[in-house]
């Protein structure tokens, strides 16, 4: 399916399976409130790959946390989270309990602190069949190997009967990955599903993924900050800094054209080969620091490190728009790239 097509596909408001608006999250802590998320909205299309990438603690895992009610009862969420129209904020906790891994699953962060390490990954994966399916533990542990078999670890049989700490990384990676699939999600959150893994790893991980799209129609939201595993991966992108979103765009038009510093940023902090061979062709570096949530301001979070800030940025947050009437792609950003080569010079009124 091609980037357009998903984007029709996303943008219909029938064939969206998990729709986010005006998704806030504030921590009371004892400096205060902090908002980690701030207006958030997102929605992901059936059967469609979205990224949502950023720099650490811009907000992006306890977006993807707060989806299912997996945040600490200090959090204090507001906004909407509709699955396939059923509104979960505010539901009764049973019922978010019922939804959370049988229609919106979760691979976690670090497998083997994830996994138990006292039980075989087949009771684990049991274990999630038994409650939600209703299924015996001989049926259980039958469906155990078929979904090992799934997500392409070999000797399911035997790897069953294993414990967390006998598996390699990429291993235990798959076993999160067919624990989260058990009951046929219809929205699955990848939260950084690559950490740590090495390249050839991370690309069987990728594979697993796509399948799982083709073969289940399974939607997925994918949470890092690799771009290329957004660029390898995705069909939308969601560009996240401070908490909030400050661009969103189909992959092949962020990637061509950002129109955000920020996202631009991050790319050019991303190496490429071959084009960063030479002292010509430095990586750039995104100078200054991600602001301190207690203490964000009403106005550009991004204007201390923008190399095209004004006053306008520093004393009034920009909305996130559209770059041109009909476009998909949008931009939080007072003075937006062009596009080509470079940043859209200020106004003398802006400046």
């Amino acid at each position: 399916m091609t980037t357009s097509s998903m984007e029709q596909r996303a943008a219909a408001t029938g064939d969206a399976v998990l729709e986010v608006r005006d998704l806030s999250v504030t921590f009371g802590t004892e400096g205060g409130s902090v908002s980690a998320v701030d207006s958030v909205d997102l929605t992901l299309g059936r059967g469609e790959i979205v990224g949502v990438v950023g720099e650490s603690g811009c907000g992006k895992s306890v977006t993807a946390m707060s989806l299912a009610g997996l945040l600490p009862r200090s959090a204090d969420v507001t906004g909407s989270v509709r699955l396939l129209g059923e509104e979960l904020v505010g539901a009764p906790p049973a019922r978010v309990r019922a939804a959370r891994g049988r229609e919106i699953a979760y691979i976690f962060q670090e497998p083997m602190s994830s996994l138990n390490p006292v039980l075989t990954v087949g009771r684990q994966i049991s274990e999630v069949l038994e409650v939600h399916e209703r299924l015996s533990g001989a049926r259980a542990r039958e469906r155990a190997v078929e979904l090992l078999r799934l997500v392409g670890i070999p000797s399911p049989e035997r790897r069953v009967k294993q414990y967390p700490h006998e598996l390699s990384g990429g291993m235990r990676q798959r076993v999160m990955i067919a624990m989260a699939v058990a009951c046929d999600p219809t929205v699955l959150v990848a939260d950084e599903p690559t950490t740590a893994l090495d390249v050839t790893v991370q690309a069987g991980i990728l594979d697993v993924l796509r399948g799982l799209r083709d073969r289940l129609g399974t939607s997925i939201l994918v949470i890092t900050h690799d771009l290329g595993v957004i660029a390898d991966l995705a069909d939308r992108v969601v560009v996240m800094y401070a908490g909030r979103v400050v661009e969103r765009a189909g992959i092949d038009e962020l990637f061509a054209r950002p129109r955000h510093h920020y996202t631009s940023g991050l790319l050019s902090a991303s190496p490429v080969p071959g084009r960063h061979a030479s002292e010509n062709h430095r990586l750039q570096e995104i100078p200054g620091l991600v602001p301190v949530l207690s203490e964000q301001p009403d106005a550009c979070t991004f204007a201390d490190r923008c190399p095209a800030a004004t006053e306008r940025c520093r004393s009034a947050a920009p909305p996130l728009e559209r770059v041109a009437p009909g476009s998909s792609h949008e931009v939080a950003c007072w003075h937006p790239h062009d596009g080509s080569d470079g940043t859209r010079a200020a106004t003398e009124e802006d400046s």
